[in-house]
């Protein structure tokens, strides 16, 4: 069905956007089908957190992942684009919090199940919210397979895979030093622990030998921990420390002995050469303990206050107890130099606070074997994951191969809780997807389990596993393109490619796009303390989600950063305005045609067979730029084929016929107009999906929506490469004669004479045969074109391809000017010549290239030179 009256004189983006994803979802025109006549295609959604709004990058992210899936869809794939959400425990738990604690409650104060509740409200109000963001964006999701990280399916595959690793040696329990966020008081992972240059302290301490021979130097960076300092360590081999080795230092403040040991560990240059050693407040110091057998004294609470080893500083805040200590040991002559130091130190990725090495007892994931068959698969090309750009698979292989145990568990309650009881009267651990039989002898393990422990199972979890034998994990499992930022790899990225490779046997994904991350005008990331992040409802409020959309998708090439710029969306409206009255123009000289009048095979002229070959042109660049996920390109092919070809020539040149009196002229005009328009819409419609179903509507065609046309496809028919050719000449004399007439500020309203001197008679009756084009867009009085045609005398001229121009502009031209022109025209061909000179000189390109690359750059080469001869000949019929 066709609507018959014609687009609104003004295109106005929030009227185009209203309510036509309604018109979308209630049309099931998202929702894969199963259709066994078509090959299924999954991207799955990454989940994001349910802690509040979309940003920016989401919207650069969905955006990239809807083009991907709505192509597809055209082109006959039968699509499955799931969306879902991340409980996200951590970030989620503390938003909750803070919320309670602006109420005057603590989680304690509800207890575990009373916050779960609360927590579960916050989802459901914040999953709103993301699911109208969604709809703002225009994705097309299929949500009658929505999935979240914490449902009862997502559970059970979670228990399923604790329990597995755990029962293959691949999860354990242990004490070890762990990263510890005071602030939330729960373990963090590596990944989560951001690292920062900060000023800080080196402060140096003698502690005095038992045998009251002396002292041993030593300087730390945390004062604070040498309350649970248990030795000193010196390298075997330092000649300085030999004969302390094995003898006692008594710690200064706690009066405790300690012995000097001997381990390679320690650094020889490296300050005095000699290290306190802390067991259960740093990772090194820990391996050396292990070595060593030294007991491991822990010294701080979870919130970060020292405990009751910690003596007289008991209850002090970390920070203040160093400050105190410094006081202290400063007063007593211990501490006997301060330096400046500036230093890396961790900090919470979620909360911000300076993360505390702490000794704790953990659930962890034996990553070594898990991390090998990953890295292995990624030797058989049938099985490995494609990284777009490739130079990321070697960020993903570098960290696997260096890869260390992965801490599992939060001391959280939003989460998947881990499925292990402990024996009450025995201490025995029981690991299992359903509780023990006599659930009253056995107390469940307190911690949940990191979030990207669930979120590693996304690819195959959201499809029923471990259910393999369900249609859709038969049918849409491997899923084919997942698009993400680089900043998350090994977030998310690897831990799926494992957790796949483990439980399924094959990768989780055929693609991988990895983007950028998008800054501000100025290149800076995107942040709080900047005050500099964009909102992409303010900005789809302001010019429309497909302005956004297109400037994110095409505004840099795969794995680069993107700078946001209101200019540029600006821009980007500006070219979907141009489009919209385009558009408006082809409608309003249908006259009733439909669907079946269009004709593509009566007489066409040179115009008519240009644009064809120029459509056919783009549709193939579109498509090969497409496969490359290199939409910065398919954007620039677009453009110039919509705003130059179509619109600004095409469109004018149509013109000619529509308000002529051949009717058969006016039918092949109209049906190119409408048919190349239509073609556009469909390259258009998964960048700009709400214009195009709104222009798409409007036309004749067949459907009930551009989501569900055909993807265009290259007609050879409709080729024609000496039309081009010709048009090509054409363009050519109307820039250059526009051109000369602004130079001289002679308005297009006024007729001026033309000389054309033609290379060879072929283009002189090429020309003659569409001088009425040249007539009208050049405006001219007498046209002359002839292969023997003599230059005017004081006539303004120039070179174009296949021929040389000239305008009798007497008591107008400047002969000096012209010089200078000519003179730059030079410079430029000089450049030109050298350019693809040099390209045609380089033996990689000529052997490497495809044969057709190389024929166009010796043409390119041929007609640069011809155009050079010909400025140099008219400079020095000038200089004469």
């Amino acid at each position: 069905m066709t609507e018959q009256h014609n687009l609104p004189p003004k295109y106005d983006s929030a009227a185009v956007e209203k309510g036509r994803y309604q018109y979308w979802v209630e049309g099931k025109f998202f929702e894969a089908t199963g259709d066994p006549d078509k090959q299924p295609f999954t991207v799955m959604i990454p989940p994001p957190n349910v802690t509040g709004k979309l940003h920016i990058g989401h919207a650069w992210d969905t955006t990239l992942q809807d083009i991907i899936t709505r192509m597809k869809r055209m082109q006959g794939y039968d699509v499955l684009y799931l969306p879902g959400m991340d409980h996200a425990g951590i970030a989620t738990q503390a938003r909750v919090e803070a919320k309670l604690r602006e109420e005057g409650v603590s989680r304690y104060d509800l207890g575990r199940e009373k916050f779960v509740e609360k927590a579960w409200e916050w989802k459901h109000i914040y999953a709103d919210h993301i699911r109208e963001q969604w709809e703002n964006l225009g994705l097309g999701l299929d949500y009658s397979r929505e999935r979240f990280t914490l449902d009862e399916g997502l559970s059970e595959a979670v228990k399923e895979v604790f329990v597995k690793l755990y029962e293959e040696g691949l999860i354990y329990r242990g004490e070890y030093i762990i990263n510890w966020d005071p602030s939330t008081q729960t373990a963090l992972s590596d990944i989560e622990v951001i690292h920062e240059e900060v000023p800080g302290h080196f402060y140096h301490m003698r502690y005095p030998l038992k045998d009251g021979s002396g002292y041993i130097e030593i300087a730390t960076t945390r004062p604070e921990t040498m309350l649970g300092d248990t030795a000193i360590a010196v390298h075997p081999k330092d000649e300085r420390y030999q004969h302390l080795i094995g003898k006692k230092a008594i710690l200064p403040i706690v009066g405790r002995e300690i012995e000097i040991i001997a381990d390679d560990y320690v650094d020889r240059e490296f300050g005095s050469g000699a290290v306190k050693i802390t067991p259960a407040h740093d990772p090194n110091d820990f391996e050396i303990g292990n070595r060593h057998n030294l007991e491991r004294i822990l010294v701080m609470n979870e919130d970060g206050t020292m405990n009751e080893n910690a003596g007289k500083y008991q209850g002090l805040d970390r920070f203040e107890c160093r400050k105190q200590i410094v006081k202290d040991l400063q007063e007593d002559g211990t501490l006997f130099k301060i330096e400046e130091h500036v230093h890396s130190v961790g900090h919470s990725e979620r909360t911000g606070v300076v993360v505390e090495p702490y000794l704790s007892t953990q659930w962890f994931v034996k990553m070594k074997p898990l991390a090998e068959a990953a890295v292995n698969m990624q030797q058989d090309p049938e099985q490995k994951v494609n990284f777009v750009p490739e130079r990321f698979e070697g960020t993903y292989l570098r960290w696997m191969e260096n890869i260390r145990d992965w801490c599992i568990s939060r001391q959280l309650w939003w989460g998947h809780r881990i499925p292990a009881w402990y024996h009450k009267e025995t201490g025995e651990v029981y690991v299992g997807k359903e509780a023990p039989a006599d659930i009253e002898n056995w107390k469940q393990d307190e911690d949940v389990l990191d979030t990207w422990f669930s979120s590693a199972l996304w690819p195959f979890s959201t499809l029923n596993w471990p259910d393999v034998e369900n249609e859709d994990f038969t049918r849409y499992f491997p899923t084919d393109t997942l698009v993400t930022g680089y900043d998350i790899i090994f977030f998310w990225v690897a831990r799926m490619i494992f957790q796949s490779k483990h439980f399924t046997g094959k990768r989780p994904f055929k693609d991988v796009l990895i983007h950028g991350l998008v800054r501000d005008s100025e290149g800076r990331k995107m942040s709080k303390s900047l005050n500099n992040g964009v909102d992409p409802m303010d900005v789809i409020e302001k010019y429309g989600a497909d302005s956004l959309r297109y400037f994110l998708a095409t505004g840099s090439s795969p794995g680069q950063d993107v700078r946001f710029q209101w200019e540029k969306v600006e821009s980007t409206w500006n070219f979907i305005n141009k489009i919209w009255n385009a558009s408006r123009f082809v409608i309003m000289n249908l006259d009733g045609l439909t669907t079946e009048s269009i004709d593509l095979k009566g007489q066409k002229n040179v115009a008519d067979e240009w644009i064809l070959t120029r459509l056919n042109e783009t549709i193939a660049q579109v498509n090969r730029h497409s496969e490359r996920y290199d939409y910065g390109e398919v954007g620039r092919y677009l453009y110039n084929f919509i705003w130059d070809d179509f619109c600004d020539w095409y469109i004018e040149m149509a013109k000619i016929p529509l308000y002529g009196e051949d009717e058969q002229a006016k039918l092949t005009t109209r049906s190119i107009l409408v048919y190349v328009l239509d073609q556009i819409l469909r390259m258009l419609h998964p960048f700009m999906p709400f214009v195009t179903e709104e222009i798409w509507q409007h036309i004749p065609h067949e459907g009930e929506s551009i989501t569900q046309a055909s993807w265009p496809k290259v007609n050879e028919e409709l080729t024609n490469e000496q039309a081009a050719t010709e048009m090509k000449h054409l363009v050519d004399i109307i820039r250059s004669v526009r051109n000369i007439r602004a130079e001289v500020d002679t308005p297009m309203s006024k007729p001026v004479d033309l000389v054309i001197k033609a290379n060879n008679e072929q283009i002189a009756d090429e020309l003659k045969n569409n001088q009425h084009y040249l007539e009208k867009f050049c405006h001219t009085g007498n046209l002359t074109i002839a292969v023997d045609a003599i230059a005017p005398d004081e006539s303004m001229s120039a070179v174009v391809s296949g021929a040389e121009l000239y305008l009798p502009l007497a008591g107008l031209i400047d002969y000096e000017k012209e010089i200078a022109r000519l003179e730059a025209e030079l410079v430029k061909l000089n450049k030109e010549v050298d350019r693809v000179q040099k390209k045609l000189n380089n033996e990689s390109f000529v052997s490497k290239a495809p044969e057709k690359i190389v024929a166009a750059e010796k043409a390119k080469e041929q007609e640069y030179l011809e155009q050079r001869e010909k400025v140099v000949n008219r400079l020095n019929e000038l200089r004469k």
